[in-house]
């Protein structure tokens, strides 16, 4: 496979090659096919599917989510992805950038909540020095817990005049990050709506919870290999580590080549690892029983016998015996 080779498999899979998205089933299939992937691209460049390419059908001056708002594709792309997230077809997290959301596949959601999420989700998140929260995220948790779902202007209202929605949007991302709470909405009045994911997607938090670390990760490094088709062990680990310690990835890794479930694979000069190729299935000949010909007896076909060696070459002479008297004939 050459460097050309592996670019344009990945145009074709994640949707770069003018064959654009515009219904909810196309939106749909696509994110099932990649698993996961980003809003918009993200600067330095990751292999990574983004859903607003998939949307515009190509790769070519895609707008950053900085400069999103002033791209009408944006505001059409956002409004696909919502319908999304309304149906559960997909999930929302917020793991690269703030404002750019990466988007998980319903399929793969558990096994993503199993790396990210809070084994008891129900618990109020705490506060204190070493708690990924603020006092902020923490009082909207509980309004999200008791009121939602909600949106971000009402939000802001029961929080109070006083919190602006820079900061609010802070906490948000906060509990974002943690799949404590989910985006399950849109109007353009009152803005994003909120829930708390366990009451949102109640099956898939329970699946996550009872997954161990190691299926999760050994699962979405399949996945994230069938999307990418080929990558480098140091994209793995950047990839995953931001969401798992890279320490994590490399024993996943080590354990899925030890398994055979991963193979290496040179693209340009370059060693990548790959889902290990199915063996093709060998073909199996079946030789047909030879029928007796018309008046013949079976029982008494001939059966060749090698005989003793004769001449200096060594040949064998064969014997023919009559298989129903056991007697060489004459």
């Amino acid at each position: 496979m050459t460097e050309q080779d592996l670019q344009q498999l990945r145009r074709e899979k994640w949707r770069l090659d003018g064959k654009a998205i515009r219904t909810i089933e196309q939106a749909r299939a696509f994110v099932e096919g990649v698993g996961f992937c980003l809003m918009y691209p993200v600067r330095p460049s990751m292999p990574v599917p983004t859903f607003i390419g998939a949307f515009v059908g190509s790769d070519n001056r895609l707008p950053t989510w900085q400069h999103a708002y002033s791209d009408p594709r944006a505001a059409e792309a956002t409004e696909l992805m919502v319908r999304l997230l309304r149906e559960r077809s997909a999930y929302e997290a917020n793991i690269f950038e703030e404002n750019n959301a990466f988007l998980v596949a319903a399929s793969a959601f558990p096994y993503f909540y199993a790396l990210v999420g809070e084994r008891n989700p129900k618990l109020a998140p705490k506060q204190g020095p070493r708690s990924p929260y603020s006092p902020l995220a923490c009082d909207a948790f509980e309004l999200i817990s008791r009121d939602g779902p909600i949106s971000k202007q009402k939000l802001q209202e029961a929080l109070g005049g006083s919190v602006s929605l820079p900061a609010l949007d802070k906490a948000l991302g906060e509990l974002l990050a943690k799949l404590r709470i989910t985006r399950v909405d849109y109007k353009a009045p009152e803005g994003s709506y909120w829930d708390v994911l366990y009451r949102w997607a109640p099956e898939a938090v329970r699946e996550g919870v009872n997954l161990s670390v190691q299926q999760a990760l050994s699962a979405l490094l399949s996945k994230y290999l069938e999307c990418v088709v080929v990558a480098e062990q140091t994209e793995l680990e950047s990839f995953f580590g931001k969401f798992v310690a890279r320490s994590r990835v490399k024993e996943a890794v080590n354990a899925l080549l030890a398994a055979r479930e991963l193979s290496f694979v040179h693209v340009s000069g370059r060693s990548m690892l790959q889902i290990t190729p199915e063996k093709e299935a060998a073909v199996a000949f079946v030789v047909p029983t030879p029928r007796p010909r018309e008046n013949e007896n079976p029982r008494a076909r001939k059966t060749f016998r090698p005989g003793p060696r004769t001449g200096s070459s060594g040949s064998r002479r064969p014997s023919y015996t009559s298989q129903h008297s056991g007697k060489p004939k004459k």
